[in-house]
């Protein structure tokens, strides 16, 4: 049963899962937080305002049942978590198959140094 601190949970799980990124993968995320607020506040204030315009409008509302009942204006806690976390999640993503891609030619080109050496 999905109770009010559920869907956050969620989140952190998400921040929790992704968090090995930052630090086996070297995604660099949270290091160069400028960048990342750079990325977050065009998300957050365009995906808010949208959201607190559709409740205005009733094209949506959000069960109290599954929200903590903490509202930012007419937005639930839960909504601007998750413009939060979900970016941050992907940048995490993002940067570690950058990472990773970057590791596996670097690798290659060095084989193919060494067999080039060889000749």
């Amino acid at each position: 049963m999905i109770g009010h601190w559920d869907y956050l949970g969620l989140m952190a799980a998400c921040l929790l899962i992704t968090l090995p990124l930052e630090l086996v993968f070297s995604a660099r995320v949270y290091r160069r937080w400028p960048l990342l607020l750079t990325a977050l506040l065009p998300v957050v204030i365009v995906f808010s305002a949208w959201d607190i315009i559709a409740i205005a409008r009733d094209h949506w509302t959000y069960n109290p049942r599954f929200v903590t009942g903490i509202d930012l204006g007419s937005l639930p806690l839960e909504e601007l978590v998750f413009f939060l976390v979900i970016p941050v999640c992907a940048l995490l993503s993002y940067e570690a198959v950058g990472t990773t891609i970057g590791w596996a030619e670097r690798r290659l080109a060095r084989r193919r140094k060494a067999r080039s050496d060889d000749r």
